[in-house]
């Protein structure tokens, strides 16, 4: 299985939401042993970052950490920049459970969409330091660039079916475009994350709660703006 393979894989990045082993239904087992392998290097990637800043941080000390040779590393990832790409793998798997908590017809819009924001953010928010990695990384580099661009793409068009969704359930102002709301989301929190990597404070789940908040009473449907 190949890089881009991977990178377009939503079983593997259910897999990587989940926190669990890597899971591909129907695939081989050196499949899902390379899979496991890309999460563990992930991971590791992340915890390191987190802790001492991307810059610090050598594909040596990754590959140490996750207990795999250097040049393991480069059979899944292009550079220590394109670990970071990972991430919108990630964020597209939290969007595509909330796309199924939607079709379930159990919870509100108004709650999975509240939900949702606050776990795009967990990722990022581990950090200041990881938030303005990830920023820079999809900055600098091309390839990390397109990666991000096609996940984030795929994210909006599943929010813009929960927007809908909620249209129809008559939460959200019908006249709206969906679209516009989707994209309105991701801004928000990527905004808000990229706003709190820079000054640290009020705390990220505040920004984010507070974020949410305005969006919402924005797209509500009258009366519907304090239902769960």
């Amino acid at each position: 299985m190949s890089h881009s393979e991977y990178t377009r894989s939503a079983s593997f990045a259910h897999a990587l939401d989940a926190g669990g082993k890597a899971n591909l239904p129907g695939a081989g087992r050196r499949q899902r042993r390379a899979a496991e392998t890309r999460l563990r290097l992930f991971r590791c990637a992340l915890h390191l970052f987190a802790e001492r800043g991307f810059p610090s941080v050598t594909v040596e000390e990754i590959t140490d950490a996750a207990d795999v040779g250097k040049g393991t590393f480069f059979n899944y990832f292009e550079s220590k920049e394109h670990v970071l790409g990972v991430m919108a793998e990630i964020q597209r798997g939290k969007v595509r459970e909330a796309l199924s908590a939607t079709l379930q017809g159990k919870q509100t819009i108004r709650s999975v969409l509240h939900r949702l924001a606050r776990r795009l953010v967990e990722e990022l928010g581990r950090s200041p330091s990881l938030a303005r990695a990830f920023v820079s990384s999809f900055l600098a580099s091309e390839g990390v660039r397109t990666d991000i661009a096609h996940n984030m793409r795929e994210g909006r068009t599943m929010i813009a079916q929960i927007v809908a969704a909620g249209q129809e359930r008559g939460e959200i102002d019908p006249r709206l475009k969906k679209e516009t709301v989707a994209m309105q989301f991701m801004q928000d929190c990527m905004g808000t994350v990229l706003l709190w990597s820079l000054d640290e404070t009020p705390a990220l789940k505040a920004r984010i709660e507070n974020s949410f908040q305005h969006l919402w009473r924005a797209i509500a449907l009258s009366g519907q703006e304090h239902k769960q």
